[in-house]
């Protein structure tokens, strides 16, 4: 979050801190007004998108709950997360939303909250099998990750938390809390020290072994006895922002056999207690076969954590330019993704900041060095006054390149009061890539789920009715998610899906890099976890779109233990190609 409102009472920050004078530091501020960050009209599209919010109708009864009871505790304002998954592997994604609770002491009379569980029927439906698959259970719940870390078959789940993280594996449908037999909980594991407010997580490969390990985002030292009184009209309490608390170190899990994980933060050289980390997106940067970590930290400088692959990350933020604005400032960061943006080969990472610090658009310029590419991109003036936290790319409407999905909403409740071109609850925005590196703000033209201003945070998308395109999910801190129907007409391009399957232990190919050739168009996909904010997306398999491209002409695939790379194709669109390591591609 940001520094951008913030009125601590004197006397506290005086015994906080200690209090001295000091000299003011002319900076040059940002004009945001100029032409070169003007938004491309929207008028200029034509995308045929349209989403159908659907969340009523498909039985999605989800209401968060923050715990609020009228304290303003810094995590209720936070959460959360959800992910798609096939639990139950029978070929649909399911779809698992987090849920926060009640704090101790005021559960009195109030239904248990829980997360939630919903089994995709097929048919537009969801079915809540939350009890069933043993997730009846109470935790202040942040974000979720997917993978299948035990190499079972099927896919587990890792929940952050505020308080002990919880792995759950999952025994064909019911899932099991492993946690203590695991080790990873996310916290220190120094006697005394209270359990750590974990946020974004994801699975990887570190060593490239075959087991996957968990790198887990840590935000600040928060706890009920620490919180301390903020205020936006210098009466009233309001909900905090780091700058208040100090950091906490993300933490990295190496998977030893599929049971149990050591923890590796330190001799990996991810430790770094001053870090307030919200975000994590995984990527090979480099292209060097190792999967390389980005993390976004609120009110610090990211981390770009590249892997040395001796089983250490050394970190490049600061020298490839992704560790601040550029004007040498440490933005809001929370949600995080990576793509190609302009199918060039070129990574851009993308970060959602704070009302007053636009979006972020890190774009590689040469070897392990970025540029905020957001202005060109035509991306600045239009998210200059949300406040961001979920945000994703994903290619919407099947043109080959991947558009942007912005999902806002602040964390005060009263921000409206003191700021009045501010407000908490803030649109979905949909940014079209116009396949010349800017992208256009198309939301008016979509769907009326666009239009509505919600508190959002977390953004995960899937092809929840097996149609060829990508529906989306938005998580609504303190109220009911939007799940949008994807209504794109089957017209207006094709597509292939891609289910990549790899070899024991790493059997859904996490790290495998997929290249499809289609004319003209180069797309690049790795198969990944994370991302978002709090919540992850169907990874395997994942939708190429061609536009109106019939066939994809080859398709090349690196796989992530062996380093293998497999050349296959052409293959004609409208279908789903299996891709087994070391086998041949079979069409169905």
């Amino acid at each position: 979050m940001g520094n951008r409102y913030i009125i601590l009472m004197a006397g506290l920050v005086c015994g906080l801190a200690g209090c001295r004078e000091t000299e003011p530091v002319a900076r040059e501020v940002p004009d945001y007004a100029r032409s070169a960050y003007a938004p491309v009209e929207s008028r200029t599209a034509s995308t045929g998108m349209r989403f159908a919010d659907i969340t009523a109708s498909a039985g999605i009864g989800f209401v968060h709950e923050t715990g609020a009871f009228g304290q303003k505790w810094m995590p209720e304002t936070m959460g959360s997360g959800g992910a798609f998954l096939d639990y139950d592997s029978d070929g649909q994604p399911d779809l698992l939303l987090v849920n926060g609770s009640w704090w101790p002491g005021h559960e009195s009379g109030r239904t248990r909250a829980v997360s939630h569980l919903y089994r995709n029927l097929g048919n537009g439906r969801f079915q809540d099998v939350t009890a069933e698959a043993g997730l009846d259970f109470g935790l202040y719940g942040m974000g979720v990750t997917v993978a299948d870390y035990d190499a079972d078959g099927d896919p587990d789940v890792y929940l952050s938390a505020v308080g002990d993280n919880i792995l759950l594996r999952n025994d064909g449908g019911r899932f099991t809390d492993v946690s203590p037999e695991a080790g990873v909980d996310g916290n220190s594991g120094l006697p005394g020290d209270s359990p750590a407010w974990s946020t974004g997580a994801a699975w990887l490969d570190v060593d490239r072994d075959g087991y996957l390990d968990l790198f887990v985002c840590n935000y600040v030292r928060w706890t009920p006895e620490t919180d301390l009184f903020t205020t936006l009209d210098g009466v009233t309490k309001s909900y905090a922002t780091p700058e208040l608390y100090d950091g906490e170190t993300c933490r990295l899990y190496r998977n030893l056999d599929g049971r149990r994980f050591a923890d590796i933060t330190a001799e990996a050289g991810v430790f770094n207690p001053d870090g307030k980390s919200l975000g994590v997106a995984i990527e090979d940067f480099n292209e060097d076969g190792w999967p390389d970590i980005v993390v976004a930290n609120d009110t610090y400088q990211n981390f770009l954590y590249l892997n040395d692959g001796d089983g250490t990350f050394t970190d490049v933020a600061l020298r490839a330019g992704v560790a601040f604005d550029e004007f040498g400032r440490a933005r809001a960061g929370m949600g995080i993704d990576v793509a190609d943006v302009t199918s060039r080969g070129r990574l851009s990472i993308a970060i959602g900041n704070f009302s007053n610090e636009p979006l972020s658009l890190y774009t590689q310029i040469g070897d392990d060095l970025f540029q905020d590419l957001a202005g060109s991109a035509r991306l600045t003036r239009p998210t200059l006054q949300q406040l961001t936290f979920g945000l994703l790319f994903a290619d919407l409407d099947l043109d080959g390149y991947v558009d942007l999905l912005v999902g806002n909403g602040h964390i005060e409740p009263g921000i409206n009061a003191v700021q009045n071109d501010i407000t908490f609850a803030q649109p979905l925005q949909l940014f079209w890539n116009n396949r010349r590196g800017q992208f256009v703000a198309v939301s008016g033209q979509v769907g009326a789920g666009f239009g509505e201003e919600i508190v959002a945070r977390g953004i995960a998308t899937a092809d929840i009715d097996r149609d060829g395109d990508l529906d989306i999910l938005v998580t609504v801190n303190g109220g009911p998610p939007r799940l949008l129907r994807n209504d794109l007409p089957t017209s207006d391009a094709n597509w292939l899906r891609i289910r990549l399957r790899g070899t024991s232990p790493n059997l859904d190919a996490v790290g495998a890099v997929v290249s499809v050739f289609a004319g003209d168009l180069v797309q690049r996909r790795m198969v990944r976890t994370g991302s978002s904010y709090l919540s992850q997306s169907e990874i395997n398999p994942f939708l190429i779109g061609l536009g109106n491209r019939t066939q994809a002409d080859s398709i090349h695939v690196r796989w992530p233990t062996s380093g293998m790379l497999e050349r296959l194709g052409p293959a004609a669109a409208g279908q789903t190609l299996d891709i087994t390591e070391g086998r041949s591609a079979d069409g169905t």
